[in-house]
C-alpha cells in the first residue's frame, strides 16, 4: 500500500501519538483526550486506529508525500514511553516528526497549545517519553481539561461533564486539523495559526 514509485517524492514518516489509558472504565475520562483526538484524525481519513502493534493500536494513513502512523498506547498512561519507543524503533520515526496529543490541565477546557519540546509540567505520559526518549525535544499538542477545583487526579480521571461532552467533537476536529496543518507547513506555523484561540 506505501510503496514509492519512481515518478514519487521520498515519503516523509510521521509518529502521531495520542496519550491516554486503555480498558472501558476510562473510555470517557478527560485524561483519555489524546485518544479522542487521534480517533478524530484517523476517522476523518477513513481509517480506524484497530491494528494491534508495538503495544498499541495504531493506523496508516498518506497525506501527499506524508505517511502519518496514528497510535494509541494500550500501557498505561504512566507507561507511553514503553509504547512510544517500540513504535519509533519499529516505523523508524525521527524525534523531530513526533506529535504527541494530551490532555493540559493548565489550560481552559478546550484551548490547543502546540509547543516544540519542553518539560512535563507534572504529566506523568510525558514523563514517561522523555524517559523513553532520553530528550524533551519532540512537540507536544496540549489540549485543555481546566484546572480542577479539587483533587487533580480525580479530575483527569473523571468523566466528561455534559456540556463537555456536546463541546467535544469540534476541539477534537480542530486538534487534528492542526496535526495535518503542522506537518503539511511545519510547526512554527501552526504555532501562529492555532495557539492564538
Amino acid at each position: 500500500m506505501f510503496r514509492r514509485k519512481p515518478s514519487e517524492p521520498a515519503t516523509e514518516r510521521w509518529l502521531v501519538l495520542g496519550l491516554g489509558n486503555p480498558g472501558s472504565e476510562y473510555r470517557g475520562s478527560r485524561h483519555n483526550i489524546g485518544f479522542l483526538c487521534v480517533d478524530a484524525l484517523a476517522e476523518s481519513h477513513g481509517v480506524r486506529a484497530s491494528n494491534r502493534e508495538a503495544r498499541s493500536l495504531t493506523a496508516r494513513l498518506r497525506l501527499g508525500s506524508h505517511e502519518l502512523i496514528l497510535a494509541k498506547p494500550q500501557t498505561m498512561m504512566n507507561l507511553s514511553g514503553l509504547a512510544a519507543r517500540a513504535l519509533r524503533t519499529k516505523y523508524r520515526v525521527d524525534l523531530e516528526r513526533v506529535l504527541v496529543l494530551h490532555d493540559d490541565i493548565d489550560l481552559p477546557f478546550g484551548r490547543l497549545r502546540i509547543r516544540k519540546d519542553g518539560g512535563s509540567a507534572g504529566h506523568h505520559g510525558v514523563d514517561s517519553l522523555i524517559e523513553a526518549f532520553g530528550s524533551r525535544a519532540f512537540a507536544r499538542f496540549r489540549v485543555g481539561v481546566d484546572r480542577p477545583v479539587g483533587n487533580g487526579i480525580d479530575h483527569v480521571l473523571g468523566e466528561f461533564s455534559e456540556g463537555e461532552r456536546v463541546r467535544l467533537p469540534a476541539i477534537t476536529e480542530r486538534v487534528s486539523q492542526a496535526v495535518v496543518f503542522a506537518i503539511q507547513n511545519g510547526l512554527d506555523r501552526a504555532m501562529t495559526e492555532y495557539n492564538q484561540g
